[in-house]
């Protein structure tokens, strides 16, 4: 059904942003690219009713090997999400209060019985720094 990686990621994020705003959360922003190389992206920021901005990183797993969908967010992908909502934050003067989740898409994205997992409060920016 989709051709390339790039086509199967943004299909994961249109079924994380319609997942997250069936919840509620209004979208601020998509794919959002720190300038220059090495820097980071976030796929999906989105505001909570109460104003907390949710930066959501997608990931999608046509099955559960090597840990799944979860498993695949490491440290250095950390360490990029947070480096490019630093970046993104910059923006604001006070920066309203932040949390860095993820949506785990297991399963085929045609597939009706593959499942959404939001997890909340995934990583925490300071954890993603330490060695």
């Amino acid at each position: 059904m989709w051709t390339s990686s790039k086509q199967r990621g943004d299909a994961a994020e249109a079924v994380a942003l319609h997942y997250l705003e069936a919840q509620g959360l209004r979208l601020v922003q998509r794919n959002f690219k720190t300038p220059g190389r090495g820097g980071g992206e976030v796929d999906l920021i989105m505001r909570e009713p109460n104003g907390t901005l949710v930066f959501v990183e997608v990931r999608q797993r046509a099955t559960g090997g090597q840990g799944g969908a979860a498993a695949s967010i490491g440290r250095t992908k950390q360490r990029r999400i947070v480096w490019a909502a630093r970046h993104f934050l910059l923006r604001y003067p006070n920066a309203p209060p932040c949390r860095f989740d993820a949506v785990l898409l297991q399963g085929r994205l045609d597939d009706p019985s593959g499942t959404v997992d939001w997890v909340q409060a995934a990583f925490d920016a300071s954890v993603a720094w330490a060695r």
